[in-house]
């Protein structure tokens, strides 16, 4: 779901559950999770959202900024990265023989690139056929704010850091989207057809709130 406030645009996911009231939440990579009553409307939701509209920009202006400073990953024979959810040192993900910074980090973007459209060409079948859906398309894209994204006429889009995180919270992030197929908002059917397929769904969204911060290069 996303709105306009101030000129700036605002996306965020809804999590309906059993709370008494409406709470928003912003993970250290800037993505926004609205927790809300059950019974809680769109309009009520937004309205919320509104409310906060002008402390919600501050903080993701904070981020970004943060993340712009952030020391530097080192690109060399000891640096450590993540691929499915454990980190390797950057020899073990690619070549690092004579290569310098520069052709490093290309080198690597593109190793989670490949592996991001290989792990989740493999992964999405199984899901495709449990909620008997077929997406129109299906890419592997770099994002600042969303882990993946589903357009209306049925393109899936996935973040290619997502090949960072373990393989289970992959299957998460594609059965979330793989549910737009069916339910284009996050409504309470939304999260019902989540909670078909991934019980425990709610741990992989805590996760992604946790440790997204990590999965960066």
């Amino acid at each position: 779901m996303k709105i306009e406030f101030e000129n700036n645009t605002i996306e965020f996911n809804v999590l309906y559950g059993s709370r008494k009231k409406i709470s928003i939440h912003i993970d250290s990579m800037g993505f926004i999770t609205v927790k809300a009553p059950n019974d809680s409307s769109k309009e009520m939701v937004i309205s919320v959202v509104k409310q906060h509209g002008k402390r919600i920009l501050e903080k993701l202006h904070i981020i970004t900024e943060a993340r712009e400073t952030t020391k530097t990953r080192e690109y060399q024979h000891k640096g450590k990265f993540l691929h499915l959810g454990k980190y390797y040192f950057l020899h073990e993900l690619i070549e690092t023989n004579e290569l310098n910074e520069e052709e490093l980090k290309i080198n690597l973007k593109k190793f989670y690139f490949s592996s991001c459209k290989k792990i989740v060409g493999e992964r999405i079948k199984k899901y495709q056929t449990q909620l008997k859906v077929k997406p129109k398309t299906i890419e592997v894209d770099e994002s600042r704010t969303k882990w993946g994204s589903c357009s209306s006429d049925k393109k899936i889009t996935f973040n290619y850091r997502l090949a960072m995180a373990p393989i289970e919270v992959i299957d998460y992030v594609i059965i979330h989207e793989l549910c737009h197929l069916i339910h284009m908002n996050h409504d309470r059917s939304f999260w019902r057809r989540v909670g078909s397929i991934m019980p425990d769904y709610k741990e992989k969204e805590e996760f992604l709130a946790r440790q997204g911060y990590a999965m960066t290069l």
